[in-house]
């Protein structure tokens, strides 16, 4: 560490030289090298200084104090962590927010398809069980009626009435294919049971 005079300081400009014994020419000193002091430098200060040579070959003095003056104290500068925590909080806020929402709608999702599936089991358990014996019950209260092949050539023309019938047949295809016939007025299923020219068919 070397020790000398301020001779010269250009306030304007930020920069002077230091006499030292110890060196044989005059040292440049810049501003910037006390810019941690209390205040600027003056002429005839006592500087303590380091000296650096440059790129060009010329020197300069580095690591300078004023002899007297107090330095300022260096704040530290803000730490990230603050900022790190209040993102990580951020993240890990949304994080939650979104392994909630997830959580939510799997529920949701789940409670629907249990309902459904509820829903369906109820379905199926009202759902009348037929036995042999109600299919029995229910040819005796509807016997059925069979049709003859030759219906097949039979075709839903709008024709309503027995008197248009040409045959049992027909008019028991039209009563069961077709709509708005008027031949089964008691309903049983057998049509134009007045009509006595179908009397032979019966």
């Amino acid at each position: 560490m070397n020790k000398g005079l301020l001779k010269a300081w250009n306030n304007e400009k930020g920069f002077g030289f230091i006499k030292a014994d110890s060196l044989a020419h005059d040292t440049f000193i810049h501003i910037s090298a006390l810019k941690h002091m209390s205040r600027k430098p003056k002429v005839g200060d006592t500087i303590y200084f380091e000296v650096a040579t440059q790129p060009d070959g010329k020197t300069k003095a580095v690591n300078c104090r004023i002899e007297g003056v107090a330095a300022l104290k260096v704040t530290p500068k803000k730490s990230n962590h603050h900022r790190v925590a209040k993102s990580n909080f951020t993240d890990s806020f949304l994080g939650k927010v979104a392994s909630i929402s997830i959580i939510a709608v799997l529920g949701f999702i789940a409670v629907n398809k249990y309902s459904h599936y509820k829903s369906n089991e109820q379905f199926n358990n009202n759902t009348p069980v037929i036995t042999n014996a109600d299919l029995a019950t229910f040819d005796e209260k509807y016997p059925k009626i069979v049709i003859p092949q030759n219906t097949q050539n039979f075709t839903c023309d709008g024709r309503q009435h027995c008197s248009q019938m040409t045959s049992r047949a027909e008019a028991i295809f039209f009563i069961n294919n077709c709509p708005n016939t008027k031949m089964d007025g008691d309903r049983d299923g057998d049509p134009c049971e007045r009509d006595s020219r179908f009397q032979d068919e019966w």
